[in-house]
């Protein structure tokens, strides 16, 4: 996939990386953000009502491949699991629709994003680098959050550790496109459910675990058992806002089950696999577009810059 021809849209995505690389590290063949990760395959089945909202592939074909990874926010590699600072965890998934062809979504697992553009994401990590703890108050993230309401919102909002990857929720945050086979189309927003429910640790019970505990319980959980997460969609009623991350719909919006995800084996040869795969937030399918939310393009070229980065490193 070629980069942007935008070269504004360009070289904001790489001063974005370079503001993770002064907070994080600089950490060759990892990610910039969520470095810290697992892949696991499996299946998707689409349900009976997917077809009705789009004619994507994976929601006409009965079943087909996947590729998840599972993730602990940050730069850093080794982040302990009982960090507050490994939240919210991160889940992307691949729908393998043929040889070269496929689709991503691509979530977290707290319903709310910092900032709406680009310009603002930049300068809220910024004013982060710049709040030292011997930074006079009022410190520059203190006054990026008094003027920003969403990033105040979001860092509020408690992002407690799951007991596993598999009992937590997953929010994909950008409004998609949705059309189906007579033309008709809405706009939704996924969330990924998981079938055990979902289940948090409170401050007490995190502090003692073992600093790696979600990386060591998810294969032997799935030696055991497969793993199975329902993915919804909560559907746009007219006249609400699709090209805004940090504005949520009202929770009476429908919603539609699009289908299972099951999870049955750890990728064999995890750190070069996760070295190469470079996911999309943009579908690029027929059936499924892009909001006109701006930080869609601006995230799709930040993950293909960072992933070819990654790629070109040494070694893990």
């Amino acid at each position: 996939m070629p980069l942007p021809s935008d070269q504004k849209l360009v070289t904001l995505s790489e001063d974005i990386i370079a503001q993770f690389d002064t907070i994080f590290g600089l950490h060759p063949g990892f990610r910039p953000v969520h470095a810290h990760g697992i892949i696991l395959t499996g299946s998707f089945t689409a349900s009976a009502d997917a077809a009705t909202l789009s004619n994507a592939p994976h929601f006409m074909q009965p079943s087909m491949l996947i590729t998840i990874r599972f993730s602990s926010s940050t730069g850093i590699p080794l982040v302990p699991n009982n960090d507050p600072n490994a939240n919210p965890r991160g889940f992307a998934v691949r729908f393998h629709l043929g040889k070269h062809v496929h689709t991503d979504i691509i979530g977290h697992s707290t319903l709310s994003f910092p900032t709406c553009t680009g310009a603002e994401f930049l300068e809220f990590f910024r004013a982060l680098a710049s709040s030292g703890p011997s930074t006079a108050s009022p410190t520059p993230i203190e006054a990026f959050l008094g003027s920003h309401p969403a990033a105040l919102a979001f860092v509020q909002t408690p992002k407690p550790p799951p007991t596993s990857f598999a009992r937590e929720g997953y929010f994909s945050l950008h409004a998609i496109k949705f059309i189906n086979g007579k033309g008709a189309i809405c706009f939704g927003h996924y969330s990924i459910v998981p079938d055990a429910g979902i289940e948090h640790l409170d401050e007490n019970a995190v502090k003692p675990i073992t600093p790696s505990f979600l990386f060591d319980e998810l294969p032997q959980c799935i030696a055991h058992r497969p793993i199975s997460f329902q993915l919804h969609v909560q559907l746009a009623n007219e006249g609400d806002t699709v090209d805004d991350v940090t504005v949520h719909w009202p929770e009476d919006r429908t919603v539609i089950n699009l289908g299972k995800l099951t999870l049955n084996a750890v990728v064999a040869d995890n750190d070069r696999e996760q070295k190469h795969i470079i996911f999309d937030p943009i579908p690029r399918i027929q059936g499924i577009e892009p909001s006109d939310d701006p930080l869609l393009e601006l995230r799709a070229a930040t993950y293909l810059i960072s992933g070819r980065r990654r790629r070109a490193a040494p070694g893990t």
